[in-house]
């Protein structure tokens, strides 16, 4: 009886750690770093003619350049359809900066010769990055950067006439190794700054948040990082956020991610109140492409100055905040350079939110 009972406690400590060590690892939802329909969320370097042509990222002339993702990326798989055709190569440049060549600055990048359709893949999980076209393992990729910007090369070859053509169908991205910040259990790991009327709980392994108005803010600070979660609004345009980089214990500060289902004139680009991933204050969402009384994912990457937001896989907001530090950690008001919490808002009397897969990839420094 003492050798089962043994075995049983074994076991329990096994799930236990199981559990433990699925919140570690995490996957995420993917995102779209091509919407489909503009280069909101690229920048450009050189003098090749980036355009979307119908629906398809493409580049027709030009002698070189790089066209690069305004946000850099960690640990993530990636997955690229990329056609190149005419005289010359392409590439794609994998945890690049944004300045200098990825030969030199610790990035690396997959060759795509003219001549070819290639199904690309990548994962990166801290010094180890893997890749394969068309099935066939890439080699010779040493990559150094801890993070960094996912772009796409156009080379033209100077002696040749025809010049090169790329088209990119489809390139997206899914965060791995994230941490969880909520158990769906309980309130571990979260503090409720007292004296407010919201009311906090956990119901069906969510968060939910109800009356208002109030905070639930993490234990600990964050200051660069990827966070996802999923957001469920019971309600017609409720009010709510999502803070980030708040001073600790301090009501409504840092950056706050909007929460709000609203627009104008059945017109989505046109958003009431910031709309829903916006940066509320200081950069409206370009398009509310979510819905109330639906489960939704929103993933907000923050890194140095630089923040955006999807929802649903689709960018909402990229914002480089040039604005002077704010003394008091407002991002409304001010550039919040400082690690924060994250927090949840209850509003008012209205609030009825909840929210769940709440996770993190925390960013290694630069």
């Amino acid at each position: 009886m003492r050798t089962v009972k043994m075995l049983f406690v074994l076991a329990t400590l096994m799930v236990g750690n199981f559990s433990a060590l699925a919140q570690e690892v995490a996957e995420g939802q993917w995102i779209n770093l091509f919407d489909g329909e503009s280069l909101y969320g690229w920048v450009q370097f050189g003098d090749a003619d980036w355009s979307v042509q119908n629906g398809v990222l493409t580049a027709t002339k030009g002698t070189g350049g790089c066209l690069a993702t305004t946000c850099p990326f960690a640990n993530f798989e990636l997955s690229a359809k990329v056609k190149v055709s005419g005289d010359g190569t392409a590439g794609l440049a994998i945890r690049v900066p944004l300045e200098g060549h990825y030969s030199e600055n610790g990035g690396g990048a997959i060759t795509l010769q003219a001549g070819g359709e290639y199904d690309i893949s990548v994962r990166a999980v801290g010094n180890t990055v893997s890749a394969s076209v068309n099935g066939n393992p890439v080699e010779g990729l040493n990559i150094s950067n801890g993070k960094g910007h996912i772009g796409i090369l156009y080379h033209k070859y100077h002696d040749k006439k025809k010049p090169t053509r790329i088209e990119v169908q489809s390139i997206k991205l899914k965060p791995v190794q994230l941490k969880s910040l909520f158990n769906g259990v309980d309130l571990t790991g979260w503090n409720i700054i007292p004296g407010h009327k919201s009311v906090f709980s956990v119901v069906d392994g969510a968060l939910n948040i109800k009356d208002g108005n109030g905070q639930i803010e993490t234990a600990d600070v964050y200051k660069d990082f990827l966070l996802q979660l999923d957001i469920f609004v019971n309600g017609k345009a409720l009010n709510s956020g999502v803070f980030f980089r708040g001073p600790k214990g301090v009501f409504w500060k840092g950056y706050e991610s909007q929460l709000k289902n609203a627009w104008l004139s059945n017109d989505r680009t046109r958003p009431v109140d910031f709309g829903t991933g916006g940066i509320y204050g200081v950069q409206e969402s370009r398009k509310v492409v979510t819905n109330d009384q639906e489960w939704f994912t929103k993933t907000i990457v923050c890194d140095g100055n630089h923040m955006a937001v999807w929802l649903n896989g689709y960018l909402v907001s990229d914002l480089y905040d040039t604005r002077p530090v704010h003394p008091e950690g407002d991002g409304k008001n001010g550039y919040v350079p400082s690690a924060g919490t994250i927090h949840l808002q209850g509003h008012d009397p209205t609030t009825d939110l909840s929210f769940k897969n709440i996770n993190i990839q925390v960013y290694p420094e630069k």
